[in-house]
């Protein structure tokens, strides 16, 4: 479904649940970075786009003029209701509602409260895919509240709130990546984001013989959860031994000098995102020159660092990569990695526009032929960031 649709179905939801048409239609995308894997928290360059996936949420002013905000969600069974008349706090870890609890204290606390009103929440952003459909969430919530209090913020005002709720409302830890890009993203355009200045650059990326194909394994691996701690000690650890602020500022060379004072991981943690953070550089000088052949050689090289000296891939990752660069540049594939945190989620591939058919068919039926699951495969050209359908 395009976005009219989804914003359509979300309306009719909306007055089938509450009885009334809503006042208000927002929407947010979800993203997928190209490359740039583990570099934020390490001050580094990330390279997301917005998909062509969307999460709408429509609202309208309580019937009676309550200072309550009722909030539901098509995905989910439980709707929550928050008092505005007293501060609020998380709901239990988990709840799908503190991401928008966590926009609307944000909104509160710069002083500028909402009036009461009823919500629905309808996302086609995939749930624990990688594709940051918590942000989207957050975002739309950003977005129908500057409608609501008749009050525009800046966009990286915008973006910094809803990170903040993240982290205070979710407990997640998350970085600037996925709200900057949900808020800021313009369509045909790829972001380069320098994680340290917070300075996005939008680059053109509108050539309609290439398309961006997104494979969601449908694995997850349990995690024990000290993965990413652990990870960001280690680079932490790494840049201390080089005498750098951050990963960000060593070159190869300063780590292969360092290379008998660290530990043999640590080096290869650092190993990959001092060159991690040069591919994404490269790869947004390709992107600008429309060499998609060096941008899809980068994306495999990320893969293959990912893989082997991050270790963050897995079984099922690694399959879908393995498939993509079968077909090859003959087959309309320039390149293919796996994208987000890793240990499950979702591939990312480079590919022709007219093979897209052909590619996610042999991609879908060797995958499952392997692993016996079935894949979910859609592509998406760059797209816009967070609109007002209705207001």
């Amino acid at each position: 479904m395009n976005l009219n649709d989804v914003a359509r179905q979300t309306a009719a939801e909306f007055a089938k649940l509450y009885g009334r048409e809503p006042k208000w239609l927002v929407a947010a995308p979800g993203r997928v970075n190209l490359i740039g894997e583990h570099t934020d928290y390490n001050d580094g360059y990330v390279f997301p786009m917005a998909i062509e996936r969307y999460t709408v949420i429509a609202a309208a002013p309580t019937a009676n003029g309550s200072n309550t905000v009722r909030l539901a969600s098509t995905a989910m069974a439980r709707a929550v209701a928050l008092d505005l008349t007293k501060p609020l706090t998380p709901f239990p870890k988990g709840t799908w509602a503190n991401y928008p609890t966590g926009v609307i204290a944000g909104f509160i606390a710069r002083g500028l409260k909402p009036s009461g009103f009823d919500a629905l929440v309808n996302s086609t952003v995939p749930l624990g895919g990688g594709l940051s459909s918590s942000a989207a969430l957050e975002v739309a919530t950003a977005t129908l509240l500057e409608v609501i209090t008749g009050t525009k913020l800046d966009p990286v005002e915008k973006a910094l709130l809803c990170q903040k709720a993240e982290h205070e409302y979710a407990s997640m830890p998350c970085g600037i990546m996925d709200q900057f890009i949900s808020v800021m993203a313009r369509e045909n355009h790829v972001m380069l984001l320098d994680c340290r200045s917070r300075v996005p650059e939008l680059v053109p990326m509108s050539d309609p013989a290439v398309a961006v194909l997104i494979i969601n394994t449908n694995v997850k691996h349990e995690l024990t959860g000290s993965e990413y701690p652990t990870r960001r000690k280690q680079c932490e650890a790494a840049a201390a031994a080089m005498g750098v602020a951050a990963l960000r500022d060593a070159t190869a060379a300063m780590l292969e000098s360092a290379k008998a004072r660290l530990d043999p991981v640590v080096f290869k943690r650092a190993r990959h995102v001092i060159g991690e953070i040069d591919r994404t550089l490269r790869a947004a000088a390709a992107v600008r020159a429309a060499d998609w052949a060096e941008m899809g050689r980068l994306m495999y090289a990320s893969h293959y660092s990912l893989r082997d000296d991050y270790e963050v891939s897995c079984a099922e990752l690694d399959l879908v990569v393995e498939l993509a660069k079968e077909i090859g540049l003959q087959g309309g594939v320039y390149g293919c990695r796996m994208t987000g945190g890793g240990f499950g989620g979702c591939c990312v591939a480079l590919v022709r526009t007219a093979e897209v058919e052909a590619i996610s068919n042999r991609i879908m039926s060797g995958y499952k032929q392997v692993t016996g699951i079935e894949p979910t495969l859609f592509v998406s050209r760059p797209a816009a960031g967070a609109t007002v359908l209705k207001a």
